[in-house]
């Protein structure tokens, strides 16, 4: 199936790099035009330089810090003025400042990952809404995480975070339906830098043999699942979570 997007408009958060800047890369490809956003804008001239070479597709970048309310009006209001449309928005931007048992995180760092994984999806939705989707339709995709539906020793902030994002997915499906649909992605392990700690030196070869597919996801699997849902090819799909993760969900819940 050749899945295409032409004409659409897309607003990708944490663009610059990983899983954000594959999914910029395939939408482009597609037929999208996008923007994408990080905090730092010599990284995002060089994703958006090295993305139009690749793609041949139309990306612009506007930087902000994703956090910031004021930050996501302007990047909002930079896509409007650039492209004339927000129809696709691709909350992926997150952090993970802590590791450690939750019982034990200070306050501090609670908070902001709360507010960046999940106040912050919320707010660019709301702003997507007004400008533009609220009046003419679109698709929002959440990246949360399969950690959303397990326990871990060191990553129960994140993790917290993530589940939350899905429920809040389901409820802005709920009230934003029918002209926006709202879905999640929740990614296994996936070979990006912000998840470096977990895969380098080895430990992504003993995850990736627990995975019935045997390997550690790549950030264009991902990307590609977000094309899938940025397209009509999803058009019945709304409230949703799409596990992509290698099996390794199934295996880990495994009994005996």
């Amino acid at each position: 199936m050749d899945i295409r997007v032409d004409g659409k408009v897309a607003i990708v958060t944490g663009g610059s790099r990983g899983i954000g800047r594959a999914i910029a890369g395939t939408l482009a490809a597609a037929g999208a035009k996008v923007m994408i956003t990080s905090r730092k804008a010599d990284a995002c001239e060089v994703a958006v330089a090295e993305l139009v070479e690749e793609t041949g597709g139309d990306l612009a970048y506007e930087a902000g810090n994703v956090g910031n309310v004021e930050d996501a009006e302007r990047v909002v209001e930079a896509t409007l003025s650039t492209f004339g449309a927000v129809d696709i928005l691709v909350n992926n931007a997150a952090t993970n400042p802590y590791a450690g048992p939750v019982i034990d995180t200070d306050i501090p760092r609670w908070e902001k990952t709360l507010q960046v994984n999940l106040t912050s999806p919320l707010v660019w939705i709301q702003k997507c809404w007004t400008a533009w989707m609220g009046e003419h339709g679109g698709q929002v995709i959440n990246v949360s995480s399969v950690g959303a539906f397990a326990t871990s020793p060191i990553l129960g902030n994140y993790d917290i975070s993530k589940l939350a994002l899905v429920q809040l997915t389901r409820q802005l499906a709920a009230e934003l339906g029918p002209d926006v649909r709202v879905n999640t992605i929740c990614p296994g392990l996936v070979k990006t830098d912000f998840a470096r700690a977990l895969w380098e030196g080895g430990q992504g070869d003993q995850v990736a043999q627990a995975y019935p597919l045997k390997r550690l996801g790549e950030p264009e699997d991902i990307a590609n699942a977000a094309l899938y849902l940025a397209s009509e090819a999803s058009g019945w799909m709304t409230g949703q979570e799409m596990v992509i993760d290698g099996g390794g969900l199934i295996a880990f819940n495994r009994v005996g």
